[in-house]
Formats: C-alpha cells, sequence, structure tokens
C-alpha cells in the first residue's frame, strides 16, 4: 500500500514538472520554445522507458507502471502544448496524435493488465490538461473527447470500472463548463455549434460504448451509469440554441433512447431506467421551450396520456413512471395557470380555452394513471387511496376547466357564474353515474357507493355555502332545480333497486 501511494505521488509531482517545462518556461521565457518541446517528449519518452525497464524487474510493477504512465501522460500533454500553445501543428493533426498516444497508452496498460496504469494516465491529462491549455477552452474539450474515445478499447473484455468513470468524468465536466463559459458570454446560435457538436458525440459515443459493454457484461453498473453521465451535455447545450432548435435537438435524443430501450434487448432494469429518465428530460425541454406558458400543462399533460397509452399497450414500467413523471409536472403547471384564486374570484379566473383543455385531460391522465397503475400492480396495494387522491385532483381540474369555459366563451362576471352553475351540475352529475356504476358492480360497488355519496355530500355543499352567495338569476334558480332532480331521480332510483332485491 504505502509503495503504491508513493509512486502515485511520484507520478504526480512528475507530471507536474513536466507542465511547468511546457507552461510555466514559457510564460518566463525561459530557454526557447523548440527546447522546451523537445525536452518536454524527450523526458516523456525517457520515463516511459525506464518504466518498461522497473517492470521487467523483481517488485517493480508498481514503480514501472507509475513511471510508465507518467511518461505517456507527459508524452500527450506535449502535443497538447505543441498544438494550442505554439501552433505548429494543425488541431486536426494535433487531434490525431493526441488520440494515438492514448490509445498506446492504454494499450500498454492492457498488456500490463493494469486498471491503474490507464487510470493514472487519464487522470493526469485531465489534471494538467487546462493548465497546458490555460483553461477549459474548446480546444480542451475537443481533446479530451479524443482521449474519451480512444480509452473505450481497453474496456472491452475487462471489468474496469474506474477508467470507465475516469475517461468519462473529464470531457462531460469540460463540455459542462464550456456550455456555462458560453451562456456567461452571451455565445448563441452558430458560433455555439462546436459544443452542439461535442455533446453529440459525447453522447452517442457514450450510449453507444456503454450498450456494448452490457452486452458483454449486463451487471456492469458502471457502465449503465456512464451512459446517463455522458448524455448530460447534450441536455444541457439546448440553453444555447432558439427554442425551435432546442425541440428539435432533444426530440432527437428522446427518440434515440427510446429506440435504443426497445431495440437493445439486453440492456439491465438499471440502463432503461437511467436512459428514460434521459429521454424524458430531453423530451420535457423538446416540450416546454417553445410552448407558451399558458399552453405548457396543456402539452405535458399530452405527453404523460401518450406515455400512458404506451405504458398500458406494452405494459412497459419505465413508460408508466415517465407518464407519471409528465402527469405530475402537468398537474403543478395547471396549478400555476389555474390557482383556486381563479375560482373563488371573477376578477382572477382565466379565459384561455387551453386551460380548459388542459383540465379536462388532467383528469383524463389521472384515472388513466390509477387504472394502468393497477394493471401494472404497481398502485394495486394503495389503489384505494390513490384513486381518493385522483378524484380529488379530477374533481378539481373539471370544475376549474368549466369555469374557465364559461369565462372564455361567455366573458367576464357572468361567464364565471355560468361556469360556475355548470360545473355544480357537473360534479352532481358525475356523482349520480358513480351511483350508479356502484349499483351494478359488486366488485366496486362499496369504493362507488362511498365515492358517489362523498361528491353527492360536495355539491350539495357547494350549492348551499358558494353557489347561493355567488349565483344569481337563473343561474342559482337552474343550479338548485337540477340538482334536486338529480337526487330526486338518484332516491328513487336506490328505493327501486333496494325493493327489487328484498322481494327477490
Amino acid at each position: 500500500m504505502i509503495s503504491r501511494v508513493l509512486a502515485v505521488a511520484g507520478a504526480g509531482v512528475t507530471l507536474v514538472g513536466v507542465v511547468m517545462l511546457l507552461v510555466l518556461a514559457a510564460q518566463a521565457g525561459w530557454f526557447g520554445p523548440e527546447l522546451r518541446v523537445v525536452a518536454g517528449g524527450a523526458f516523456s519518452v525517457a520515463l516511459v522507458y525506464a518504466g518498461s525497464r522497473i517492470y521487467r524487474k523483481s517488485g517493480g510493477r508498481v514503480g514501472g507502471i507509475a513511471t510508465a504512465a507518467t511518461g505517456i501522460a507527459g508524452l500527450y500533454l506535449d502535443v497538447v502544448a505543441v498544438t494550442v500553445i505554439y501552433e505548429w501543428l494543425e488541431p486536426a493533426i494535433g487531434l490525431v496524435a493526441a488520440f494515438g498516444i492514448a490509445a498506446a497508452g492504454v494499450a500498454l496498460a492492457v498488456s500490463w493488465r493494469s486498471q491503474p496504469m490507464a487510470v493514472l494516465i487519464l487522470a493526469g491529462v485531465a489534471v494538467c490538461g487546462p493548465v497546458v491549455t490555460g483553461g477549459i477552452t474548446l480546444s480542451l474539450i475537443a481533446f479530451f473527447t479524443a482521449t474519451f474515445i480512444a480509452s473505450f478499447a481497453a474496456q472491452l473484455g475487462r471489468d474496469w470500472p474506474y477508467l470507465a468513470a475516469v475517461r468519462t468524468l473529464p470531457v462531460v465536466v469540460a463540455t459542462l463548463v464550456g456550455i456555462a463559459q458560453a451562456v456567461s458570454l452571451d455565445v448563441v446560435g452558430s458560433d455555439a455549434l462546436p459544443l452542439l457538436i461535442v455533446s453529440g458525440i459525447v453522447a452517442a459515443f457514450g450510449v453507444g460504448s456503454s450498450v456494448e459493454l452490457l452486452r458483454r457484461n449486463a451487471a456492469d453498473v458502471m457502465a449503465s451509469v456512464m451512459a446517463g453521465v455522458s448524455a448530460v451535455p447534450v441536455l444541457a447545450v439546448g440553453t444555447l440554441f432558439e427554442p425551435w432548435a432546442v425541440t428539435l435537438v432533444e426530440g432527437v435524443v428522446a427518440i434515440a433512447c427510446v429506440v435504443v430501450i426497445a431495440m437493445v434487448s439486453w440492456l439491465p432494469a438499471l440502463a432503461r431506467t437511467i436512459l428514460t429518465i434521459v429521454g424524458s428530460l430531453a423530451l420535457l425541454q423538446a416540450v416546454l421551450v417553445p410552448t407558451a406558458t399558458e399552453l405548457r400543462p396543456l402539452a405535458l399533460l399530452v405527453v404523460s396520456a401518450v406515455l400512458l397509452a404506451t405504458a398500458h399497450r406494452g405494459t412497459s414500467k419505465p413508460a408508466y413512471y415517465s407518464a407519471l413523471a409528465f402527469g405530475l409536472f402537468g398537474a403543478l403547471g395547471y396549478l400555476v395557470v389555474s390557482p383556486p384564486a381563479a375560482m373563488m374570484d371573477a376578477r382572477y379566473a382565466t379565459d384561455e380555452f387551453g386551460v380548459v383543455l388542459a383540465g379536462v385531460l388532467l383528469a383524463i391522465v389521472l384515472a388513466g394513471l390509477v387504472m394502468v397503475g393497477i394493471q401494472l400492480k404497481i398502485v394495486e396495494k394503495n389503489a384505494q387511496a390513490c384513486s381518493v387522491v385522483a378524484g380529488l385532483a379530477s374533481l378539481y381540474a373539471l370544475a376549474s376547466a368549466t369555469v374557465a369555459l364559461g369565462v372564455a366563451a361567455i366573458g367576464g362576471t357572468t361567464g364565471f357564474v355560468a361556469g360556475h352553475c355548470a360545473a355544480t351540475i357537473e360534479a352532481m352529475a358525475i356523482a349520480m353515474a358513480l351511483l350508479a356504476f356502484g349499483l351494478k358492480s359488486e366488485k366496486y360497488a362499496h369504493t362507488a357507493l362511498l365515492a358517489g355519496l362523498s361528491l353527492t355530500a360536495v355539491s350539495v355543499a357547494k350549492l348551499f355555502l358558494f353557489d347561493l352567495v355567488a349565483l344569481d338569476g337563473l343561474f342559482r334558480v337552474g343550479a338548485f332545480i337540477v340538482v334536486g332532480l338529480l337526487l330526486l331521480f338518484a332516491g328513487t332510483r336506490y328505493a327501486k333497486v333496494f325493493a327489487d332485491r328484498a322481494a327477490s
């Protein structure tokens, strides 16, 4: 243990010395550029050679690995300096050279069967790279991308989870920092296109490489996690583009996640869950960003309904949980565009038809969530409690949608009063339907009866506590007459049914 700690510390200190030779010497004007570059490269090659010699000696495995890893990382940083600082190499040639050095380094680690060596190389490059390039730049992100791709082959057929993390995290973090810098500097549109390209490459290669690793070893947890991590930049890069571009990019990401989940049969549950989350977040952005505020709840609920139908037809739990998430976001958004104040005071009432459609769809989605949840045995034990919560929320959604419809159709206080009159009658009609269903269904008789009587009590309470004060004229008369007739019908119907049962 002590030997490993000392070897890693020595590698780190030596690599810092190489960086000082390449960067600080240039800043101080020591030597000439050619001498600095040649000295750094020669010293790095000497370290690789010395490491290979040490490795062959008895007890030299630890020292040889640390020394050779330091040399390879130094060579990589030398190429970065030649490309970025001195600009002696074209960027494309510099990236190819860096790719080759990284690939050769991890190939040596594979031949020596040493995950720590591969980790040391990539960690050294990740830590010292920003020092050489003077911070997080597009050039550095490009070099990290090359390293990310070049080091993948070392994972094939090997359980090297730490390598998976250390090859993915640097490019993801650097890209996210680059996106944050672009946002702060107001870099948008075509100027931000390189960040979009890099984000897409990292996401595509990250997910693709994880899928291949999982094909070989479905128990590889790190591969599943890194599939999600590699997609984070492409979820964030949309902040730099116009809404239509965000919809296009995130829509492609969502479709790609669906295709991978549907087509790749060997994906474990964790990977499916992570890709479902990534796809849902991408779809959330694709829906919300270009949509007007008052229509966002409707858009979210439409997506929830589609996912719910998919979960029902395909008995898919990931699709159900995505539908649940979009449904909850839609419900919260509906409370924003149609708050309780809009139900209590005509001055705050909304008159958007989008709110009307969202309220109706919210009630449908809530009912569907309970039904499909029972089908998939997700809410089976708490079905009654979930039904009560969904029923109460649906009642509010339908009532507020009805009031909004009245205001949108008629306008002003008159529309508000007409909407409340219709909402009371609507609630009473639903209560009657539940009571009638309870009479026909033995399995759900108790639940339907309880729900119907509860809703009847709520409707009558609203009639006397709110409508009696808020409504006027024919609307008040109409509400009382219709509700009264429905109550008479219900009482008569129940009396007849019980009489028939007693006679039989």
